[in-house]
């Protein structure tokens, strides 16, 4: 069993689809019209066969509650490995990303934590 697919619900997918092309460098791979909304998924560019986040859309009543519980609480929606965090955290600050988290070492493990613009808090995560 693998994981084919995860998502992340969004305010606006051409937004999110910019955010995370544009900003994080994930590229796309579906965007199928469906509706007013789509089926709009991104991947690694390491792995444009791997994993896919679906970019869905947050009309369903119950979604708005359940991220702002999760942002209130600073609970990260998704999480990203990265090979280098300080420097992801460095890049995407520069490119005016707002985190929530800079940069913290936990034993073997080093996260940080942003603000994707679509209503998410995203973890970045380096573990050694």
């Amino acid at each position: 069993m693998r994981i084919h697919l995860t998502s992340v619900f969004v305010d606006d997918q051409e937004k999110a689809l910019r955010f995370y092309t544009d900003v994080l460098g994930f590229v796309a791979k579906h965007d199928v019209p469906l509706g007013e909304d789509r089926w709009l998924t991104v991947v690694s560019p390491d792995a444009p066969d791997g994993t896919e986040l679906l970019l869905e859309p947050s009309g369903h009543p119950a979604v708005g509650p359940y991220r702002a519980a999760l942002v209130r609480d600073g609970i990260p929606a998704a999480s990203f490995a990265v090979d280098d965090v300080q420097a992801e955290f460095e890049r995407l600050r520069d490119l005016g990303v707002r985190f929530t988290q800079e940069p913290l070492e936990m034993g073997g493990v080093t996260t940080a934590v942003l603000d994707d613009t679509c209503g998410n808090l995203i973890q970045l995560l380096h573990s050694a």
